[in-house]
């Protein structure tokens, strides 16, 4: 997948709240390891385990060269902002304290902060980003204009990630191992039926096919007019199901018993856990 820079840097994203401005950095401090918490709203969710040994080593070697950002959380609490690698890389090295700037600041903005800081350095996986926007779509009230001039990019590109919050859970995975690029995801998206982006996600990976090979093999019907006999079919619930989906931005199933039945809700990780409760809850 192609790897884009943003074009403008995190100072011009929060208009009335520079980041990690000089005079800041003039103010860093010495803080205990273990009195970091981890970001909540931290968009990485996966960590190359090769990168992280490379810059435990690095900080062996040569130190912390660039402090974390972090936020009051209280009772001697902090929680990273950015940074999250350095710290998991110095706790690793054996530090006990790390180098930080402690910025006052609210949900909101340690959520762009990281979702920036991130886009910054490396590219994030497709379905960070989709899960990242759409929490701040949903938690914040932004709207995809807010969020591009956020991060520095053109609306489409944004609604275009939030779109991938659609697909069936085994496509998500498959793009979330870099199986799948945001070429493929794009063109999967137009497909009518879920069972239909399995069976075609499936193939493109089986076959390594490209995202020009993918369009004409969906142009051709090669897929959609051999269905398999064991496909599902739309329940009464189908459409119920996909209206929570889009809501919480994650799987939801509904099971019918007897008497009643189940709603079943996917998640992905701790974080994004904590996203669908407060979506529930408030």
């Amino acid at each position: 997948m192609e790897k884009k820079a943003l074009g403008r840097g995190l100072d011009a994203l929060l208009p009335a709240t520079k980041t990690v401005a000089t005079s800041e950095l003039s103010d860093v401090q010495h803080l205990r390891i273990d009195a970091i918490v981890p970001n909540r709203y931290q968009p990485r969710q996966t960590f190359a385990p090769q990168e992280l040994a490379e810059l435990t080593a690095s900080l062996k070697e040569s130190g912390l060269l660039q402090p974390i950002l972090v936020r009051r959380k209280g009772d001697g609490i902090y929680e990273l902002i950015s940074g999250e690698r350095r710290w998991r890389a110095a706790k690793d090295a054996g530090l006990e304290t790390i180098h930080a700037v402690i910025r006052n600041c609210g949900d909101e903005e340690s959520v762009v902060l990281a979702l920036v800081e991130n886009l910054q350095r490396t590219d994030l996986n497709p379905m960070e980003m989709a899960r990242t926007y759409h929490r701040m779509m949903n938690e914040f009230g932004l709207t995809q204009d807010i969020i591009a001039r956020r991060v520095g990019c053109e609306r489409s590109s944004i609604a275009n990630v939030v779109r991938l919050i659609q697909l069936p859970l085994e496509v998500q995975q498959l793009i979330e191992l870099n199986q799948l690029s945001m070429g493929h995801a794009k063109v999967i998206l137009g497909l009518p039926s879920q069972i239909e982006q399995i069976k075609v996600a499936q193939l493109v990976v089986l076959k390594t096919l490209s995202v020009r090979e993918t369009e004409k093999l969906i142009e051709s019907s090669q897929v959609t007019k051999k269905r398999g006999t064991k496909e599902l079919r739309r329940t009464p619930w189908s459409d119920v199901e996909e209206r929570l989906q889009k809501r919480l931005g994650t799987k939801v199933m509904i099971q019918k018993g007897r008497r009643g039945g189940k709603i079943i809700i996917h998640y992905f990780s701790p974080p994004e856990l904590d996203g669908i409760l407060e979506t529930l809850l408030n």
